[in-house]
This record gives C-alpha cells, sequence and structure tokens, in this order.
C-alpha cells in the first residue's frame, strides 16, 4: 500500500496552505479596522483553546485564518471619507438608479469588510472604481450598462 493512504499521527494534520492575500491597498474603514480587530481576538481566543485541547485539526485551521487576519491587520491603511459629500469616495455611500428605473444604495468599504448582500460593496469592484469620484447627476457606464448618481452622503 502507498504511503500516501496511511495515516500516522506524525503527519496527519499538516498545515494548511496560507489564504490567499489580495494585491491591492489594504485600504479600511475605522469599522473595519474593528472587524478586522474582532477577528484577531477571536482567532487567539480559539488558537488558545484548541491548543489546550490538543485538538490538531483545528490548530491548523486557526492558525491559518490568524496568519491572514494578522497580516491584513497590520497591512491596514485607514481612510476616513472626506465630509464633504458632493463626490464618491472610499468609505462614502451611494444611491444609484440603473436604466431599468431600479434604485440600488451601497456603501465603498475594502475588500474585507464588503458583503454586497448587506449593502457595501469592495473599492476594488468595477461599480465602486467606475463611481469614485462622480458626484450626484452623473451618469456612468457600468458593464453593458449605465447607472445616475442619485444621492453622495
Amino acid at each position: 500500500m502507498s504511503r500516501a493512504f496511511v495515516k500516522d499521527g506524525e503527519h496527519e494534520f499538516e498545515e494548511l496552505p496560507d489564504r490567499l492575500i489580495s494585491v491591492h491597498p489594504n485600504l479600511v474603514t475605522p469599522e473595519g479596522l474593528a472587524q478586522i480587530e474582532a477577528e484577531v481576538a477571536r482567532l487567539n481566543a480559539e488558537f488558545a483553546a484548541a491548543q489546550t485541547a490538543q485538538d490538531r485539526a483545528e490548530l491548523s485551521v486557526v492558525a491559518r485564518d490568524l496568519r491572514y487576519w494578522k497580516a491584513r491587520q497590520l497591512s491596514a491603511e485607514v481612510v476616513t471619507p472626506p465630509e464633504d459629500g458632493a463626490h464618491v469616495h472610499f468609505g462614502t455611500t451611494v444611491t444609484i438608479e440603473r436604466e431599468d428605473g431600479r434604485r440600488q444604495e451601497f456603501r465603498i468599504v475594502g475588500e474585507d469588510e464588503a458583503e454586497p448582500a448587506k449593502g457595501t460593496i469592495p473599492y476594488v469592484a468595477p461599480m465602486a472604481r467606475a463611481l469614485v469620484g462622480k458626484g450626484v447627476g452623473d451618469v456612468v457606464r457600468v458593464g453593458e450598462g449605465e447607472v445616475k448618481v442619485l444621492e453622495v452622503r
């Protein structure tokens, strides 16, 4: 039988490969930095619990995630949105209208804090890139359609 199919306690749980880290600058809102810090604290607690339990499989998973979040914490660049409200910037909330009349509102945030289903998109997304610098009334081509900026705050 090949050694590839034999489990021995010594090598059963190897270190998992690192999670990929974006090549883009790690811009975050103040809230995004707080989320990263909370994740690092949570994972530190999980790591300690896994060490106490001597759970090697859990240690491997938590160690990988902890490496990722610590790297993101170290590289975080906090960006506070300007208060002018006249133009779309990182951290602002924008309301748009699509060609079919649908209105959408979202906030432009860092990659790790983006959750499109909750109304946040990463600043590297095509929609965010197209809207940055635009103001109320501007029409912007996104993909094969156009959107109109209705509100910026």
